[in-house]
């Protein structure tokens, strides 16, 4: 079993803009084109705790604002057990994180993101 600490650093620019590509989405009320970014941060970072993690977290403050009770729970439970799953390195690969698909269902890396991963870890 491999353990997950740290995302590399040069797959975290990738995570990163797509974090701020969904917060810029966010603001300006794109609400589809901002979590479709969250998703892409969410594949990229889920192999490492603390960006896993932090995708959850602004999941979860989605579903804050746009009321979405599943979503709200969803997130919650997910931000519970993602990380430690990312730790220990058992996440279902190209999940795309959202309450709107089963937490455990491996799903398949678009390509231009299945790319980035495999060049820069």
């Amino acid at each position: 079993m491999k353990l997950y600490f740290n995302i590399p650093k040069k797959l975290y620019p990738f995570y990163k803009i797509e974090l701020d590509n969904a917060t810029k989405l966010l603001h300006d009320g794109k609400l589809q084109e901002c979590w479709r970014h969250y998703e892409r941060a969410h594949i990229i970072g889920q192999r490492y705790p603390l960006q896993h993690s932090y995708v959850h977290w602004q999941m979860l403050k989605f579903g804050i604002k746009i009321k979405s009770t599943k979503e709200v729970l969803g997130q919650i439970t997910r931000l519970i057990f993602g990380g430690v799953k990312s730790f220990v390195g058992t996440v279902p690969v190209g999940n795309t994180g959202g309450a709107n698909v089963p937490p455990l269902k491996p799903m398949e890396i678009p390509d231009d993101l299945k790319l980035i991963i495999e060049t820069n870890t």
